[in-house]
């Protein structure tokens, strides 16, 4: 860690539109090993770690041999939709915007090397990009807070000069732990209250939001 200043985004269901793939993907995975878990159910729980999803939705009585089954019928199904990802409203746009202002711009994502370049290529920013973390650089998957360690590490980014930037309160949790304010965005399907209430300093719709109020934002008040 050094003594940048910078902003750490999740990327899925916050900077392109994947939450709701990830639900369906899940859905089917979880269909195909003999469980109806209800969409709704699945959808708070993305944003967790993907080892940590069986668990979550399943219980501790679960046959954990399942649980890599599920993972990759998951991986199979969402990969169907690699080429048809689209960013949200304004991702590209902010993360230019917040490199212009000096911050350092840090992709915490913990999307498995190959879906990492998929969202990379949809987001089309890397001039605007520092650093970016994937699955293989945290030891723990959030809400643990390893993932944003990573990134802070990468990146040079010193903790108390750092905003995250997430849309689910996995995402809140991950940074609280390490008490980095956390900037919520609803455009991943987590309502604002919700967001709020785990502990999201600021809440915006989706970055297109965040970006035209992103002088009085958390971001914009980085010293």
């Amino acid at each position: 860690m050094g003594d940048r200043r910078g902003v750490l985004f999740d990327v899925d269901g916050t900077l392109v539109d994947t939450t709701y793939l990830h639900t369906v993907c899940w859905w089917s995975a979880l269909r195909e090993c003999g469980h109806d878990v209800p969409m709704a159910v699945i959808h708070r729980a993305v944003g967790m770690g993907a080892d940590r999803i069986p668990g979550h939705l399943l219980g501790e009585d679960r046959d954990v041999r399942q649980d890599d089954v599920l993972r990759e019928a998951h991986r199979v199904c969402y990969s169907g939709y690699r080429d048809q990802l689209r960013p949200l409203p304004g991702a590209r746009e902010l993360l230019y915007a917040c490199a212009e202002r000096g911050l350092a711009v840090v992709l915490a994502s913990s999307a498995d090397a190959e879906e990492l370049e998929a969202l990379r290529k949809t987001l089309d920013a890397d001039e605007a990009i520092t650093a970016a973390t994937s699955a293989a650089d945290a030891h723990a998957s959030k809400p643990a807070p390893d993932l944003l360690e990573a990134a802070l590490t990468q990146s040079g980014v010193d903790p108390a000069r750092a905003v995250f930037v997430g849309d689910s309160v996995w995402d809140v949790a991950a940074a609280m732990r390490l008490d980095i304010p956390c900037t919520g965005l609803t455009c991943g399907g987590t309502s604002k209250g919700e967001l709020a209430g785990a502990g999201a300093v600021a809440v915006y719709d989706d970055p297109a939001g965040l970006l035209a109020s992103l002088e009085e934002s958390p971001l914009g008040l980085l010293r």
